[in-house]
C-alpha cells in the first residue's frame, strides 16, 4: 500500500488487501504499534479488512458496539443527530486513527466514510481477549483513547466562545498538526470532508464557513487549491487568530 496523506485515497488504494500488516504504512501510528512480531500475526488472525465507499455508515447510533476499527486509508466522521434533527459531528478520523471504542454494548455515534475508506476490522470480544494476553496492546489503547480525549477537549474549546474565523482558523491549525504528527505534509492541509461537515463539526452554517474561507482567502492568510487543499500563506497570522480568545 503507497504512502498517503491523511484522508487521501491514493490511486491504487485497493492494493491494501495484498499488503500483510507488518508492510502496512500506519501501522507505527495504529493500535497494533507497540506488538512484537508473533503478537502481530496474532492480532492480523482475527482482523478483517472492510471497505467503505463514501457516504456510507460504517455503524449507527445504538447499533451493537461487537467491532472495533483501525482506519488504514481514507478518512471517517463521527456524528450525533440532536432531537431538534440537527447534526452534530463529534470527529474525524484520518489514517492510522482507532474507531468504535465503546463503553457500553452499543454505540453512542455514527461513524461514516467522508471518502472511500479502508478499515481493519476487530471482533469486540476477541480483541478483548488480546488485551488480557497482550499488556503491549492494552497500553497502546489506553495512549490512544487518551489522545482522542484530548482531541474532544479541543473541539469543545474551539465550540465555546470563538468566532467563527477563529474556529475556522483552529480547525486548519489542528488537521495541519495532526498531519505534521502523522510524518504527513502540514502544509497545504488536506480537507477531504464538505464544508457542511466542517459546518457540523464547528457549530456554524454553511454559508459562513464558506464566506469565512473566502475572507481568509482575500486577507492572504489562505488560498484555496486543487484536490481539496488550503495551502497556509501565513501560518503565525492563522495560529494567532486561532488563540485569539
Amino acid at each position: 500500500m503507497p504512502s498517503h496523506e491523511p484522508g487521501h485515497d491514493p490511486e491504487g488504494a485497493n492494493d491494501v488487501r495484498a499488503i500483510p500488516c507488518g508492510s502496512c504504512p500506519v501501522r507505527t501510528l495504529a493500535v497494533c504499534a507497540a506488538l512484537e512480531p508473533e503478537e502481530l500475526r496474532r492480532l492480523a488472525e482475527i482482523s478483517q479488512l472492510q471497505s467503505v465507499e463514501a457516504g456510507q455508515t460504517i455503524f449507527g447510533e445504538d447499533d451493537p458496539a461487537d467491532s472495533l476499527y483501525n482506519v488504514t486509508t481514507g478518512t471517517a466522521k463521527m456524528y450525533k443527530l440532536l432531537p431538534d434533527g440537527r447534526r452534530q459531528i463529534i470527529g474525524f478520523l484520518f489514517a492510522g486513527d482507532f474507531l468504535g471504542l465503546a463503553f457500553s454494548e452499543t454505540h453512542g455515534f455514527t461513524a461514516e466514510a467522508v471518502v472511500p475508506t479502508w478499515l481493519c476490522r476487530f471482533p469486540r470480544r476477541r480483541l478483548e481477549v488480546l488485551f488480557e494476553e497482550m499488556p503491549r496492546l492494552q497500553r497502546r489503547l489506553f495512549t490512544l483513547t487518551a489522545n482522542e480525549l484530548a482531541l474532544a477537549r479541543e473541539q469543545m474549546l474551539v465550540l465555546g466562545r470563538k468566532t467563527a474565523r477563529e474556529k475556522i482558523a483552529s480547525f486548519l491549525v489542528m488537521l495541519s498538526n495532526r498531519a505534521a504528527r502523522r510524518g504527513h505534509r502540514d502544509n497545504p492541509v488536506f480537507l477531504p470532508m464538505s464544508r457542511a461537515d466542517i459546518a457540523d463539526s464547528l457549530g456554524l452554517t454553511t454559508e459562513t464557513v464558506s464566506r469565512t474561507f473566502t475572507q481568509l482567502k482575500t486577507g492572504g492568510v489562505i488560498s484555496l487549491q486543487e484536490g481539496s487543499r488550503v495551502l497556509i500563506g501565513d501560518m503565525n497570522a492563522l495560529a494567532d487568530l486561532a488563540e485569539a480568545s
